[in-house]
């Protein structure tokens, strides 16, 4: 999950790196550290546990001298605690050699014991000194080629990882090696980049390299090689970053999820963009492929946390419009109880950053099984996407806080175009019911810009009259259901209480009993337009909880009436159609959670324990 960051050119690095850091920062937040080769060809190393911050003002108090060449790493910590010692960068080959890493190197106490045999010495409990250990082994009994120790290196490595490390008798050079863990070339002018994502380097150039699989690349200032594990030079995949560096600032508010839930209506409208075309969906990304879409008989989605959530959501609208049975099921437990597939299943995978694990290693799994993989991600150059067989990008930006919002409502609206696409192409919707989906989706946008407008500073203060509330409950059915999970999850991860959400009719058969006087519970009310019976149903749910004491606070859509006698608070959300419904519902709950985290003098960014991008399994 930790953030890298390489740098080799004429400037100084040390400004470089810290900026690529803060960027970075998201994917973990335990400890940072940077080193450079200095302008007297010595290697300069600083480290310190903590927020970057604490590296900043480390700096600030004793400045390490300039250099060219640098590398820096902030962490989320996996083997051992976060210390200024288990910090990256680490140092080996008589402090001359650093190396970070992100990853989990699993055969390390293995090699550790083995190099302890042979009478080296650690400073750490992490696996990333193993590496660095055994790296300097290699350097110096192949005389001094960094390539090539880096391929002796990765041969005896199991796990993830991606690392980066830099000699000081070798200058202006930084090597790095990739398996199960994503990294980037950021290509400039008389100098180049290496990152954990764009981010890293987004600010300085917008051309990049993508980094397949078991390669190895070498950045100088005026060139880069890549080669696979064996040492033979492969080609890499251009691409252009489509966003500046002012998307990953805060821009005045007070937070990157504030700022990112006032973004929802530009993501949701943004995935829609080029997608449109006289009332019908065309996804320019999966021309020639109605074969694949044609021939399916199982639609598997794969993903982890708020993009799970996502996936269930889009099941509602891929089975009702494409008439395809679908299955969601967590990414970190496909592969292991052995799924029945076959060249009829398409496996849809979602992940904000392309980079999940759990769910790169279900693609592959899936692949390996002849299965069709479409993915459903927000970032260019991504692992995902090039390893599945189609991509649909969600486009909403990047997305800095830790807990997801405008990526899940971009998911959903990618999920319902994917529906729509494949139900033309299998004839499942006539081209006037695709018509009137579209209009309800390009609707969207504006209707949660109202939703905000009109809802967001209400929400706000009853989060802070909540404040003390040490448990919350959500309730919901249909497509409500996988939005009150989101609400419950957004609570966990931002405020760190306890936070369930409930299909509501799974209530009187068991969840009841956690209902006492002054329970906070949140319904999502479903259009009585739609469904009366639903409707009535959810309303009933209301009056059980209700007369059991529990505090009602009901997301309805405007001009529901038949709540108004057993809700003690009403979030009022547009009219929208019933599958639309849960793009406008999810809107109060990131609200709410940000609002109660802010109440509780929380980090709505940096929520405890947590990492952005998770490349760990």
């Amino acid at each position: 999950m930790c953030g890298i960051v390489g740098y080799v050119g004429p400037r100084p690095s040390q400004e470089i790196l810290i900026a690529g850091l803060a960027r970075l920062e998201y994917r973990g937040y335990d400890s940072a550290g940077i080193a450079v080769i200095d302008d007297a060809g010595d290697l300069e190393m600083r480290k310190r546990a903590g927020k970057l911050q604490v590296l900043r003002d480390d700096l600030a108090a004793r400045p390490l001298p300039q250099g060219t060449t640098g590398i820096g790493h902030t962490r989320w910590a996996t083997h051992g605690g976060p210390t200024d010692a288990n910090a990256h960068p680490h140092l080996a080959d008589d402090d001359k050699l650093a190396v970070i890493h992100n990853g989990i190197i699993e055969n390390f106490a293995a090699l550790k014991d083995e190099l302890i045999s042979e009478g080296y010495a650690f400073r750490s409990e992490t696996d990333t000194e193993v590496a660095a250990v055994l790296l300097g082994r290699e350097y110096r009994a192949n005389g001094g080629d960094l390539v090539a120790a880096f391929r002796a290196t990765a041969a005896r490595l199991e796990g993830a990882f991606t690392l980066l490390a830099m000699h000081e008798e070798h200058p202006g050079l930084v090597v790095g090696a990739r398996r199960n863990s994503p990294l980037v070339i950021g290509l400039g002018e008389g100098e180049n980049f290496l990152g954990s994502d764009v981010a890293a380097f987004v600010e300085h150039t917008r051309n990049a390299l993508a980094i397949g699989q078991d390669e190895i690349v070498a950045i100088t200032p005026s060139g880069v090689e890549v080669t696979d594990f064996t040492g033979e030079p492969v080609s890499v995949e251009p691409f252009e970053v489509t966003w500046d560096a002012s998307a990953a600032e805060k821009g005045g508010w007070s937070s990157f999820m504030a700022k990112e839930v006032s973004e929802e209506p530009e993501a949701v409208a943004n995935t829609l963009r080029g997608r449109i075309r006289n009332g019908a969906v065309e996804i320019p990304e999966l021309d020639g492929l109605d074969e694949i879409f044609a021939g399916i008989s199982r639609v598997i989605v794969v993903a982890c946390g708020t993009a799970a959530y996502a996936g269930q959501v889009g099941k509602y609208a891929l089975e009702k419009w494409a008439r395809v049975p679908v299955d969601v099921e967590l990414a970190h437990e496909f592969r292991y109880r052995d799924p029945v597939l076959g060249p009829d299943t398409l496996v849809v995978s979602i992940s904000q950053s392309g980079e999940t694990m759990d769910t790169l290693m279900a693609v592959k799994y899936a692949r390996e099984r002849d299965a069709r993989t479409l993915s459903i991600c927000n970032t260019q150059g991504a692992t995902i996407p090039r390893e599945s067989d189609a991509i649909v990008y969600t486009h909403a930006g990047p997305e800095v806080a830790v807990a997801s919002t405008k990526a899940f409502v971009a998911q959903i609206t990618a999920l319902y175009l994917l529906a729509l696409h494949v139900a033309r192409v299998r004839e499942a919707l006539s081209p006037t019911e695709v018509a009137q989906h579209v209009l309800e989706l390009e609707a969207i946008p504006e209707k949660i810009e109202r939703t905000l407008k009109a809802e967001q500073g209400r929400i706000e203060q009853l989060a802070h009259w909540m404040a003390d509330t040490r448990s919350v409950l959500f309730l919901g059915r249909n497509v409500g259901f996988p939005i009150a999970l989101e609400g419950a999850l957004k609570l966990k991860e931002l405020a760190y209480i306890h936070a369930e959400g409930f299909a509501a009719g799974e209530l009187k058969h068991g969840p009841i009993a956690l209902i006492e006087p002054g329970q906070p519970v949140f319904v999502i009310v479903p259009s009585p337009r739609e469904s009366s019976l639903l409707h009535d149903k959810v309303v009933s749910n209301i009056q059980e909880i209700r007369a059991r004491g529990a505090r009602v606070i009901v997301i309805a859509e405007e001009g529901d009436a038949a709540v108004l006698p057993f809700a003690d608070e009403v979030l009022r959300i547009p009219l929208a159609g019933a599958l639309f419904e849960p793009l406008l519902a999810v809107v109060p709950l990131h609200i709410f959670a940000m609002g109660l985290a802010t109440a509780k003098g929380l980090d709505v960014d940096q929520p405890r324990n947590l990492a952005k991008s998770v490349t760990v399994e």
